[in-house]
C-alpha cells in the first residue's frame, strides 16, 4: 500500500516566516550600533537576541521548506524530521545567547558602566514594537516545534526590550547604573527555563517518545473497543514531527476475513480520536496463528 504526505504546511510555514525574519535582521544591525554608542549592555544584550532570531527564524524558514519536500526512494517518510533539528539547533544557540549575556551582566556588576538612558529607551522601544508584532504574526501561524523555537527566540527579545525601557527609565531618572545588569539577569534567566522546556521536548521527540498528549494505554483500549479486535500488542506511538504522529502495532482478531473492515475502523478511529495521521498495523488471526496469507504486513495511512 503506498504512502503519500502532503506538505503544504511547510510552504506555509516560509510564508509566515519570511516578514519577522526581514524585520529583525534589518533591526538588529540598528539596535547594535545604538547598544554601542549608548553604552548600554540591556540595548546591546537585546540587541544580540535580534540577532540570534535572524539567525533562529533564517534556520526555522530553511527547516520549513526542508519539511515540505516530498518523501523519495531514500526517505519513504519525506523531511518532516528537518523541523525537529532545526529546533534542537536553535534551543542550542539560545542557550549560546543567554550564557553570553549572563557572562556580560556579571562583569558589568562588578565593573559599572555609564549608559546613555534617552537612547536606550528610544531604541529599545521601536524594538519592542517590532518584537511585539512579529511575535503576534508568529503565534497567528502554525504552533509547530521550528515554529516555537523561533518564537521562544521573538519573546526572549520582547523580554529584552521590556527590561532595556526600565533599565533607561531608572537610569534616566535616577542614575543607578546596577539595574542595566540586574535586569539583564534576571531576563537570561526566564529564557534559559523557556529554552529548557524546549529542548527537553526536543530530545523527547528525537528519542522517540510517546507524544506529552497521548496516553499509550489510553490507544490500546480504544483499539480494543473495536468489533473483533481481541488483543493489541507491541504498540508503539512516537512523532515524526510536532505534526504527524505515527503507530504501528499487532492486532489480533479472529480469522482473515474480518481484517480489512476491522483496519479501516481502526484507521477512522485512530485518526478521529487521538490524531494519528500515519497507522501501521500487523494482523494476526486467532484460528490460524498466522498473520496475513501472504505473511506481509497490512498497513494503513489516512
Amino acid at each position: 500500500m503506498g504512502h503519500h504526505h502532503k506538505h503544504t504546511s511547510g510552504r506555509q510555514g516560509n510564508d509566515v516566516l519570511l516578514l519577522p525574519l526581514l524585520l529583525t535582521a534589518g533591526f538588529a544591525a540598528i539596535e547594535a550600533l545604538g547598544g554601542w554608542i549608548t553604552g548600554s549592555l540591556a540595548l546591546l544584550g537585546d540587541a544580540g537576541h535580534m540577532a540570534s532570531d535572524s539567525a533562529a527564524l533564517a534556520l526555522a524558514w530553511f527547516g520549513a521548506w526542508v519539511a515540505s519536500k516530498p518523501a523519495n526512494a531514500r526517505h519513504s517518510y519525506g523531511y518532516l524530521r528537518a523541523e525537529v533539528l532545526v529546533a534542537l539547533l536553535n534551543a542550542l544557540i539560545m542557550l549560546g545567547v543567554v550564557a553570553a549575556i549572563l557572562m556580560e551582566a556579571i562583569e558589568r556588576i562588578r565593573m559599572p558602566q555609564d549608559v546613555a538612558a534617552s537612547g536606550v529607551m528610544l531604541i529599545a522601544f521601536i524594538g519592542l514594537m517590532i518584537n511585539i508584532f512579529v511575535a503576534f504574526h508568529l503565534h497567528r501561524g502554525q504552533r509547530t516545534l521550528n515554529h516555537r523555537a523561533a518564537l521562544l527566540h521573538v519573546m526572549g527579545d520582547l523580554l529584552g526590550s521590556i527590561a532595556a525601557i526600565m533599565a533607561g527609565a531608572v537610569i534616566y531618572f535616577t542614575g543607578w547604573v546596577m539595574i542595566d545588569p540586574i535586569l539583564s539577569l534576571f531576563i537570561a534567566v526566564l529564557i534559559l527555563a523557556s529554552t529548557l522546556r524546549l529542548l527537553r521536548e526536543v530530545l523527547h521527540m528525537l528519542m522517540e517518545g510517546v507524544p506529552a498528549h497521548l496516553d499509550l494505554e489510553a490507544i490500546r483500549q480504544r483499539m480494543l473497543s473495536i468489533d473483533e479486535v481481541e488483543d493489541v500488542h507491541h504498540l508503539r506511538v512516537w512523532s515524526l514531527s510536532s505534526e504527524v504522529v505515527a503507530l504501528s502495532a499487532h492486532v489480533v482478531v479472529s480469522q482473515q476475513s474480518v481484517w480489512q473492515n476491522t483496519l479501516e475502523a481502526l484507521r477512522r478511529t485512530l485518526h478521529k480520536d487521538f490524531h494519528i495521521q500515519s497507522v501501521i498495523l500487523q494482523p494476526e488471526f486467532r484460528h490460524t496463528g498466522t498473520q496475513d496469507a501472504d505473511g506481509c504486513w497490512l498497513t494503513g495511512k489516512v
